[in-house]
């Protein structure tokens, strides 16, 4: 049995110090995936606590059928879309300049002042995203699940993804005006 597995049974029987400590190993990641999703640091906050409230009242359901991570990360989402939905407040991503995401897509090129740019660029496009289309984007993107995992957290099609996806991939590529090029070809049948 690992120490996260000891932690997490602990917090199941009513132990607040393991939980309190899983919520110390993951809190910096939560904290990393809510402010990708929040136009503000606050608003991140306020997600991140909302969600350590739920998963410490739901732990005991915690099966161990994923990793408590995947199992946290879904709660995240779930309280994300349902403030989309409830229209709490708009979520948008939003980037501080002093922010660098640890295990993003874009750090290797952050040295270059050329990809910092084109970093920007992609930035404003996510911010005029809906936020169903930014999560499934990020999602993909950052977080690096499939079509089919994203569907399965989103209860929906991998079709509706992969079409969002290519209708997604299709604006940023307008958006920052890239040609299609023959060497890879992207339409919604080849997308993962």
């Amino acid at each position: 049995m690992t120490d996260e597995n000891a932690l997490i049974e602990k917090a199941q029987r009513g132990d607040g110090e393991a939980f309190s400590e899983l919520a110390r190993i993951y809190a910096r990641r939560l904290h990393v995936f809510a402010l990708r999703y929040c136009r503000t640091a606050q608003d991140a906050e306020d997600l991140s606590q909302e969600v350590w409230l739920k998963a410490f009242r739901a732990i005991a359901n915690f099966r161990g059928e994923a990793q408590f991570y995947t199992w946290l990360r879904r709660i995240a989402i779930h309280t994300f879309l349902n403030r989309q939905r409830a229209n709490v407040r708009e979520f948008a991503v939003e980037f501080d300049e002093n922010f660098v995401i640890t295990n993003g897509w874009h750090q290797e090129f952050a040295e270059d002042f050329d990809n910092k740019l084109l970093i920007e660029k992609v930035r404003r496009f996510l911010l005029e995203l809906t936020p169903t289309q930014r999560l499934i984007f990020l999602l993909k993107h950052d977080e690096g699940l499939t079509c089919t995992e994203i569907a399965h957290e989103l209860n929906c099609t991998s079709g509706t993804i992969k079409k969002t996806l290519f209708r997604t991939i299709q604006k940023l590529r307008e958006k920052l005006e890239i040609e299609k090029t023959p060497l890879k070809k992207t339409n919604p049948n080849t997308i993962k």
